[in-house]
């Protein structure tokens, strides 16, 4: 009896076996898709400069020769200024250094939305374009914000004006600290086309340099005072809103 049961139990067991490591394999596959950056913390990050509040590192990437950077900085706003900066989808084109073109586009939420921007080139390199996804999340326990922006270039159909940029992953995180903010960017991007490494590796720091720099200014315009977060009740960040007024008109 126990031979004739065998072959049934066999299959079950070899039927779990096969979904727990299909399971195991998709999880290795969807983890090393997400781990396209350096870790903030890993061996290898190299001072390229350094201001008042600003630092830059980089640091080589496997099979790529664009190295990616780091830049750590203390702004002096608050929180809630920059995410009001951030959650405009037009606001590229207010900070970020060459970007000439930024808006939303598609379906989506504060917590995973899509952009197109253009990034601006010397003459007579040909400008780059972008079709990124936006993922965003914070904890209202630490008030630490978190955004991963992500190439996603068939998206979009190309624009022949363009080169379209099919690898770049940025990772934006705010630690609010008072009334300012530690800022983490890191980001590594493949500008495709026959633009050598070396060339891009020089210019790498100055990039986040004058963008942050100029984030700074930008988050005290008056459009981007009095906001507030909102969080649910799990204390998950859900959106970022100006304040409601009180008082009588």
């Amino acid at each position: 009896m126990h031979n004739l049961k065998a072959p049934g139990i066999n299959r079950r067991i070899w039927a779990l076996t096969t979904l727990l490591m299909t399971t195991i394999v998709s999880a290795m596959v969807s983890a090393t898709a997400l781990a396209q950056l350096p870790d903030e913390n890993a061996d290898g990050w190299s001072l390229r400069k350094e201001t008042d509040n600003i630092r830059v590192l980089t640091i080589d990437q496997p099979d790529s020769s664009f190295q990616a950077f780091k830049a750590e900085a203390v702004l002096d706003v608050p929180i809630e200024n920059l995410m009001a900066v951030m959650v405009n989808p037009e606001s590229c084109v207010e900070w970020v250094h060459n970007c000439s073109e930024s808006y939303a586009f598609g379906d989506g939420s504060f917590h995973d939305r899509y952009a197109y921007s253009v990034n601006d080139m010397p003459w007579p390199v040909t400008d780059r374009d972008y079709v990124i996804r936006i993922r965003t999340r914070g904890d209202q326990n630490n008030g630490e914000i978190v955004m991963d922006l992500n190439a996603i270039p068939d998206q979009r159909e190309e624009e022949s004006d363009y080169v379209r940029v099919d690898k770049s992953d940025t990772l934006y995180r705010f630690i609010p600290e008072g009334d300012q903010t530690r800022m983490i960017w890191i980001q590594h991007t493949n500008p495709n086309g026959s633009i050598p490494g070396w060339l891009v590796n020089t210019l790498l720091v100055d990039i986040p340099i004058r963008s942050i720099e100029q984030l700074e200014r930008v988050a005290r315009w008056d459009r981007y005072q009095n906001h507030e977060l909102v969080y649910d009740d799990d204390g998950k960040l859900k959106g970022v809103t100006p304040k409601t007024q009180s008082g009588d008109d």
